[in-house]
């Protein structure tokens, strides 16, 4: 099967690519414009390999759009590119609706024309996947039951608003002009190769360089962590057996707070870097404007189909230290 990935070179959208590539007998069309979050080395290790293929182009662009379609003739669809820092989005919220909005309904209005003209086979087999967050939902309390595929819509911040507008809108073109598509709704991601902005690699780069870790107000913020591979092979699994007009939420089940993140990251980095010295850990700054308290997801739907997370959090952190320490060169400035 040839498939369409946009952002296939950002953190889950490459990590995605090479599984894809390495094993399965898929191939694979990646529309990636490289912005700040994309990296084409993230690719390197496939970038020559006969069913892999780069486009350099913009997802908002649909006359682009509609020459790679005809061209390469995809037979499924995997949407991840989006602006995704919830911190830029304060600053610049132009771009999130731009990208996320805009781009989205580019895209789905290609792929409907695309399909408008192909066989009855291939529409019956096709599939438009949209990889949103499960920041759409808003912020829970402590006491709240963990986010469902029935959750209510309350994005807090322009980023999340912008994504709920792009969910909004691939439900619609599937129920008005029948552009099979699905949703799904992950929980915080990690992993290698994840931009140094994010949560996590800043605090293992920043103890690398013996520099304090800033946290937002208390540090009590409580996210559900899931690793890249397992969120990847949750997507293969719904491309194969996902259903058409349904959404689906992908949680890791590790609901962890910012500050024992950043404590159980120091202790391992200790023993890994042979330091009892590290920069005292955290520099608790000014509160994020709309800052969620807690997110955690209520995976039970997607289990049903077979999926389960595989990797536990003590080891796939173990593994993130790792792979930073030993690829200063992909992120070191």
């Amino acid at each position: 099967m040839k498939l369409v990935i946009t952002g296939g070179s950002g953190f889950i959208g490459s990590n995605l690519v090479r599984k894809i590539i390495n094993e399965t007998h898929h191939s694979v069309v990646n529309i990636d414009n490289i912005t700040y979050a994309g990296k084409n080395k993230s690719l390197s290790t496939i970038e020559n390999n006969p069913k892999y293929k780069h486009y350099k182009d913009d997802i908002r662009d649909p006359v682009r759009l509609r020459e790679i379609f005809e061209k390469e003739k995809p037979e499924a669809v995997l949407h991840l590119a989006a602006e995704s820092h919830v911190d830029r989005s304060i600053g610049a919220p132009v771009i999130f609706i731009q990208t996320n909005v805009f781009g989205t309904y580019t895209m789905l209005e290609t792929t409907r024309s695309y399909l408008s003209q192909c066989e009855h086979f291939v529409r019956s087999q096709f599939k438009f996947i949209h990889v949103s967050t499960d920041e759409v939902f808003g912020s829970l309390g402590l006491d709240d039951l963990p986010f469902t595929e029935k959750s209510r819509y309350k994005p807090n911040s322009p980023y999340s608003a912008s994504k709920a507008s792009s969910d909004f809108l691939v439900r619609s073109w599937n129920k008005t002009y029948k552009v099979p598509s699905l949703i799904t709704n992950c929980s915080n991601n990690y992993g290698p190769r994840q931009n140094t902005e994010k949560f996590v690699p800043k605090i293992i780069t920043n103890l690398i360089k013996n520099k304090v870790v800033p946290v937002y107000g208390n540090g009590k913020n409580i996210r559900d962590w899931l690793h890249v591979e397992d969120h990847c092979s949750a997507l293969l699994k719904l491309l194969d057996d996902g259903k058409v007009g349904q959404s689906y939420c992908i949680g890791g089940n590790n609901e962890i707070s910012n500050n024992k993140i950043v404590q159980i990251i120091k202790e391992e980095m200790q023993e890994k870097l042979k330091r009892s010295n590290l920069t005292p850990l955290i520099s608790y700054v000014a509160d994020r404007s709309g800052h969620d308290y807690r997110y955690a997801i209520n995976s039970d739907k997607i289990k049903l189909l077979g999926w389960q997370p595989s990797i536990s959090f003590d080891q796939g952190i173990k593994d993130t230290i790792d792979w930073y320490l030993s690829n200063m060169d992909w992120w070191e400035i």
